[in-house]
């Protein structure tokens, strides 16, 4: 029967071993060290089974291998804390190996020091978390490690026996790598200026709450209960699960048109829906929406387990509120618009007229010295987007974008961009975007967008 109460999938669902597995590894205590062969005893599995859910814990981030350590238990990060880097993975960036303490791999580090002073001076920056990079000083190595810090010994030294033993009672590992110290800051410098920009990028995990339960139907549910649900809800369209908690279809009143009470939604559902998966951008679940013509979308695991819905709303919130965010780290296209300033619209015409005017940065140049046409398109993108939250007041997404470079334009050059509105409607706008330099007309777009509307 349909879940009218709003309590989601039926908890008496029948689990598969696979289910069984993850289950298990994901109530041990962080730490634990976990064996294929002790596993598959444990849980009556065969080994094979087994590795393969390690496989799948692992990719889902419980769980992780080190070298000489195996597979054990962690903490899974949320995306807030997605910006810290581990010991272990700062040790990979700089092709490090592990003198010491790798039971403190999975430990995040929030900020790196580079021991370029005296000790006495050294240890003000010192604390627990945190990474010092230094050369062959003992003496270094050890206050770090007093202090609760692990250690990147640069230019190659590897650490005394002593510091090896230090190192694995305090659970802190000591990091040997070949590169310099600069060049190893500046390795972690933009590994976490690069995850600054991946946490801005907003995904449909961090909008759909997981643990909300989705109002369903199930295939043996008839066409009575659809619109039992439909009356309850003020909603049309619901996933169909099956006993597994898999989507099996999508029941919508189309499907519930001029079907009898009786009529079991199994026979009436469309089957293989359209579904996301929790890891991708909300934009591209806007453009799914909009290109088929849904306003609601199931999201599931990679066996199509449903973990919740997405709706049109949830979507167009969540780009509102993105584009209110202050800047965290700046993108390619970021850096491309540094310095392009909008002109004043010119309400004396029938239609307005935006320009926005820059000049052309050598870092925009491609390979013969004249500007990239990547960079010429992604400019004139960039100006239809901005045009359009002005003039069509629409959150949207690209279609089409058909391009027409008449002739280079020379780095330190000023050019003007003038986006203008060939059809501005509800569900689609057509835009033209000129580019200009000194010497005339340059580059010209024609763009195409398709709108969203709750």
């Amino acid at each position: 029967m349909t879940n009218n109460g709003g309590t989601g999938i039926e908890s008496g669902a029948a689990t598969t071993k696979h289910e069984q597995i993850l289950s298990a590894i994901e109530k041990l205590d962080v730490g634990s060290k976990i064996s294929v062969r002790a596993l598959a005893k444990s849980l009556g599995v065969s080994e094979g089974t087994a590795y393969k859910a390690i496989k799948d814990a692992e990719a889902a981030g419980i769980v992780s291998t080190r070298e000489r350590i195996g597979t054990v238990r962690i903490e899974k990060r949320s995306r807030g804390t997605a910006i810290q880097l581990t010991f272990g993975e700062v040790a990979e960036m700089v092709e490090g190996q592990v003198h010491g303490g790798e039971s403190g791999l999975d430990k995040a580090l929030h900020k790196f020091v580079i021991g370029a002073m005296e000790l006495d001076a050294m240890i003000r920056y010192i604390d627990e978390g945190s990474l010092l990079i230094v050369g062959n000083r003992e003496s270094a190595h050890r206050c770090a490690m007093e202090q609760g810090a692990g250690v990147l010994v640069t230019g190659g030294f590897a650490p005394s026996d002593d510091m090896k033993k230090l190192a694995d009672e305090q659970s802190l590992p000591i990091i040997v790598s070949r590169y310099d110290t600069f060049t190893v800051a500046s390795m972690i410098n933009r590994a976490m200026y690069d995850r600054l920009i991946k946490r801005k990028i907003m995904l449909v995990e961090d909008i759909v709450a997981m643990t909300k339960p989705a109002q369903v139907l199930k295939p043996s549910d008839t066409a009575a209960d659809y619109h039992r649900l439909v009356a309850l809800t003020g909603l049309f369209r619901f996933p169909v699960v099956d006993d597994r908690g898999r989507v099996a279809g999508m029941m919508t009143g189309k499907d519930a048109i001029d079907s009898s009470e009786e009529q079991p939604v199994e026979r009436l559902m469309t089957r293989n829906p359209i579904t996301v998966a929790p890891n991708i951008a909300v934009t591209s679940a806007a453009h799914t929406m909009a290109s088929e013509g849904i306003d609601l979308l199931p999201v599931v695991d990679r066996h199509r387990k449903l973990l919740g819905v997405v709706s049109r709303k949830d979507v167009l919130d969540a780009m509102r509120y993105a584009g209110k965010q202050q800047e965290t780290g700046q993108t390619f296209d970021d850096l491309m618009w540094d310095g392009f300033e909008q002109q004043s619209a010119d309400e004396g015409t029938d239609t307005y007229e935006y320009r926005y005017t820059g000049r052309i940065m050598p870092q925009m140049s491609g390979p013969l010295g004249t500007v990239s046409e990547g960079v010429l398109a992604a400019l004139m993108t960039e100006a239809a987007r901005r045009f359009v939250r002005i003039v069509g007041k629409h959150d949207y997404v690209f279609e089409s974008l058909t391009t027409y470079f008449i002739r280079p334009v020379q780095i330190d050059s000023d050019i003007v961009i003038v986006p203008r509105a060939l059809e501005i409607g509800r569900m689609l706008s057509k835009l033209e975007v000129e580019v200009s330099d000194g010497r005339g007309l340059a580059a010209k777009a024609m763009l195409t967008m398709q709108t969203i509307d709750p």
